[in-house]
């Protein structure tokens, strides 16, 4: 049973667990349990998808209640009029707060064109806290880390993770972009 964190005759909104895919998908042709299927029959009522977030991420995902809400949150989606704030953890003692505008080149998946020039990228961090553990996870004796919020201007695949990941700063857990060695540790 999935967690609704709000719900009004317009849109729900829910607790995505990492981990689920947001809707059937050619990611995994075998997956029969997404979260679109799982809340319609939750609550007895067709959704519609606004945004998603990535099988490996959990927050608050929004989902429409008729299709025209759809149409108007995913337009405000796009036009950049509903922020998203998103909080992780990183590798290293990371102080400020910053802004980050670096291209992202598209990645190649089956649907991608293999000749689109890197896409305008922007996001936004802010330093909340840091932590050093007795951990020894590289040459060091201990692994420093830092809490941090994220806001994304952009909407690029993997923007978050590539981004923090290109200031140096990876994400703790990230597979793709992160520190193996930290991630094991």
């Amino acid at each position: 049973m999935l967690e609704i964190i709000y719900q009004d005759e317009h849109i729900v909104a829910i607790n995505k667990p990492a981990g689920w895919l947001v809707h059937r998908s050619w990611l995994d042709r075998k997956e029969t349990v997404v979260i679109m299927q799982t809340l319609r029959d939750q609550i007895g009522q067709h959704v519609f998808t606004v945004h998603r977030l990535d099988r490996p991420t959990s927050g608050v995902l929004l989902f429409a209640l008729s299709s025209s809400v759809a149409r108007e949150l995913s337009q405000q989606f796009e036009q950049q009029r509903i922020a998203k704030r998103y909080h992780a953890v990183v590798r290293g003692h990371l102080h400020e707060s910053g802004t980050i505008e670096y291209a992202l080149k598209e990645q190649l998946d089956k649907f991608a064109r293999q000749d689109k020039e890197p896409q305008h990228a922007v996001s936004h961090y802010r330093s909340i806290a840091q932590t050093e553990l007795p951990i020894m996870a590289s040459r060091y004796p201990t692994s420093r880390y830092t809490l941090v919020e994220l806001h994304p201007q952009t909407g690029r695949k993997h923007q978050l993770r590539r981004h923090m990941s290109h200031l140096s700063h990876p994400i703790l857990g990230d597979s793709s972009y992160g520190d193996l060695r930290h991630n094991r540790a």
